[in-house]
């Protein structure tokens, strides 16, 4: 697959300067590492982003996980690698990754799953990776980017 951007610079800085925020935000969200690049990589999964999943897999294996865990995210349900609190974190990115049509997204279930184990502030810090991936991920199935790079 060939990027249909010859020239990434054509876009404008300030946006890029603003992305750079969100991800310092995030970083400091009190989150470990290790479940953002989970997140990350379940929501990338599913809007087949091969770019993300393969940043997400570098990312997770940099913050210290493992290759079972990192190449089981897509059964998280049937494998045992994961803890009751990454399961409600990943729970969330499906709900909130699969907003089309008649999905019925973050239920109620799903969100007192996610208070039971997390804070406030590290919901939101969940929320904006899960939010800041599939921004992401639409940005690059639409214009082909290959997976072979990481960001950060």
């Amino acid at each position: 697959m060939e990027n249909r951007l010859k020239n990434k610079n054509t876009t404008n800085t300030d946006v890029w300067t603003a992305i750079q925020h969100l991800e310092k935000a995030i970083t400091a969200g009190g989150v470990d590492p290790k479940l953002l690049a989970l997140v990350h990589l379940r929501a990338s999964q599913i809007n087949s982003c091969s770019a993300c999943v393969y940043a997400s897999v570098a990312g997770g294996k940099k913050a210290g996980d493992t290759d079972e865990r990192l190449h089981n995210v897509a059964a998280w349900r049937e494998a045992p690698f994961y803890t009751d609190a990454e399961r409600a974190a990943l729970a969330l990115a499906e709900a909130a990754t699969r907003l089309q049509d008649d999905a019925p997204g973050v239920t109620d279930e799903i969100w007192e799953e996610v208070n039971a184990h997390f804070t406030e502030e590290q919901i939101g810090t969940i929320n904006l990776e899960i939010a800041l991936t599939n921004f992401f991920n639409r940005i690059n199935r639409t214009i082909k980017e290959p997976a072979s790079r990481t960001w950060g």
